[in-house]
């Protein structure tokens, strides 16, 4: 695949990402808006293991951390870990069901928002309660959803590519 194709297309979908992570949900919906950069990391580490690595998550979570208002490097931390695991896991994964996927993403998401709560804890004591887990669960449960959307939009544009 062209180098720019795929830059390309991992850029806007990580701008994507970035927008429906700042998007103003109303009421409760907020509680459940999962980390859609991550989600979409964790999708390219996978489909493009070669391309997209640790050094990208990095970046990026810098760019997040940037754009969310965290303490600098939370994100870039957690997602540079989380992309870790999936670079070297990308072979099994790929082969995995939406299910078995969905287990591994519930576990990523999990470890990112227990590294963000241990660093929230860390500047004021913070209590563990419910609204911990719903970003966690929300992102598990759009994953497969989200991981159709990314295949379709990645290969209609490689086949475009080919029919030129």
């Amino acid at each position: 695949m062209n180098k720019t194709i795929w830059f390309c297309q991992v850029t806007l979908t990580v701008i994507v990402a970035m927008c429906l992570r700042i998007a103003p949900w109303s009421g409760s919906w907020e509680l459940f808006n999962p980390d859609w950069v991550l989600l979409t990391l964790i999708y390219w580490s996978i489909a493009l293991p070669e391309r997209v690595g640790i050094f990208h998550a990095w970046a990026i979570g810098l760019l997040t951390d940037v754009l969310t208002g965290q303490l600098f490097g939370q994100h870039a931390l957690a997602y540079s870990l989380v992309i870790y695991a999936c670079l070297k896991l990308h072979k099994r994964l790929r082969q995995y069901s939406f299910v078995q996927q969905g287990f591994f993403v519930f576990c990523g998401l999990l470890l990112s928002q227990l590294l963000f709560f241990f660093i929230k804890n860390l500047r004021n004591p913070a209590e563990l309660n419910a609204d911990f887990w719903l970003p966690v669960l929300a992102g598990t449960v759009c994953w497969p959803l989200l991981c159709v959307l990314l295949r379709c939009f990645h290969l209609s544009k490689q086949t475009d590519i080919e029919h030129r």
